[in-house]
């Protein structure tokens, strides 16, 4: 199938040459908004305001701020250029601290300088950005891979919940999850989605919502709460989300709200998949237990589009993550195949397949 036909969706990053151009996530859907990052801060508070999310399109963006760092500090001596980028560095890692990915990113820029010892200022600004340009393409073509494997697990006529967004918007262009709803439907399959709202920030329903719109695909927005009595009159076959870490045990985390979907579908026979590439799998850490749970701002449980709808003085909790255990995981889906239980051997084989320098 052409390319055309497969995939429309708009590119949500883009590098210039001096700057990173951001489709705006918290206007959508109602504005179409792009900026432009014009240097390392900027592109550090894009992520942390989540004008840009999703695991993989924030190592992009972390990888494209480190290159804008290196512009910024080109005509500094080389010990106060390297110096400078870890600063660069350290920002960027401060800005979300649940997403893996981020922090791979983060690694794989700064070992430019570690791998070129010898290159002058100059020469490390041009193999950054083409770093960062290296991490942003190959992100493209594993979301297509990953959507292309995850598509044979999913039947004709199958009802498929999803939960957050794990679309074009999540990542540099495709998506993880909702990539493979893509391939399965290029591929014909007659499915139909269920895109939960993801409440309290509503990517499902502001931002999944809107790239299945934009490419015709069949679907229906539903609250969180709804996902349960949807399964039990048999309308979801089947259930795939992202992660923005996987321990080595494949505990995963996720938006919150993932656990809850995980334990409908145990209770009611549905298989739980997750899709994501393998710069979110976390081998350094054992179980769940050891991921960090980024806690969010109190407004975006209290307000919609700035409007107060609870009481003021009432305790808030906002978690932005829950962590699924792997008991409730029935297939994880990457760039070089799918895996199943046990998680513990087959995530870590994962990593001696062809292709993969870099990405351990």
């Amino acid at each position: 199938m052409a390319e055309s036909q497969r995939h429309k969706a708009v590119r949500s990053i883009e590098w210039t040459g001096k700057s990173l151009r951001l489709l705006d996530q918290t206007k959508l859907p109602t504005e179409c908004t792009v900026i432009d990052c014009l240097d390392h801060k900027a592109a550090a508070d894009a992520i942390r305001s989540m004008k840009v999310r999703g695991a993989p399109a924030i190592g992009a963006t972390a990888a494209y701020g480190i290159a804008l760092g290196a512009l910024e500090l080109s005509e500094r001596p080389k010990d106060e250029f390297v110096s400078g980028l870890k600063v660069v560095a350290d920002l960027l890692g401060q800005t979300r601290p649940t997403a893996v990915n981020l922090f791979w990113a983060i690694k794989r820029m700064m070992a430019v300088l570690d791998n070129r010892p010898e290159a002058t200022v100059s020469e490390l600004v041009h193999s950054l950005i083409a770093e960062a340009e290296g991490i942003a393409n190959e992100d493209v073509e594993i979301c297509k891979k990953i959507g292309d494997n995850g598509a044979e697990l999913i039947h004709p006529g199958d009802g498929v919940l999803t939960h957050c967004n794990t679309g074009a918007l999540a990542t540099v262009d495709y998506g993880t999850a909702l990539g493979v709803i893509r391939s399965a439907h290029a591929q014909g399959k007659n499915i139909h989605v269920y895109a939960d709202e993801t409440r309290p920030y509503l990517q499902g329903a502001r931002l999944t919502a809107w790239e299945l719109v934009q490419e015709g695909i069949p679907a229906t927005l539903i609250t969180d709460s709804m996902a349960g009595w949807l399964m039990k009159q048999g309308k979801i076959q089947a259930a795939i989300v992202g992660a923005d870490r996987i321990a080595a045990n494949g505990d995963t985390a996720n938006k919150i709200g993932t656990y809850s979907v995980a334990i409908l579908c145990k209770e009611h026979g549905i298989p739980f998949y997750v899709a994501a590439p393998l710069s979110t799998i976390d081998l350094s850490i054992a179980s769940g237990e050891e991921i960090p749970i980024e806690e969010r701002p109190a407004e975006e449980v209290t307000h919609v589009y700035q409007r107060r709808i609870a009481p003021e003085g009432v305790e808030v909790a906002n978690p932005a993550f829950d962590v699924t255990p792997a008991e409730y995981i029935s297939a994880i889906i990457t760039e070089v195949g799918v895996v199943t239980a046990p998680f513990g051997d087959s995530l870590s084989g994962l990593f001696h397949a062809d292709g993969l320098k870099g990405r351990e």
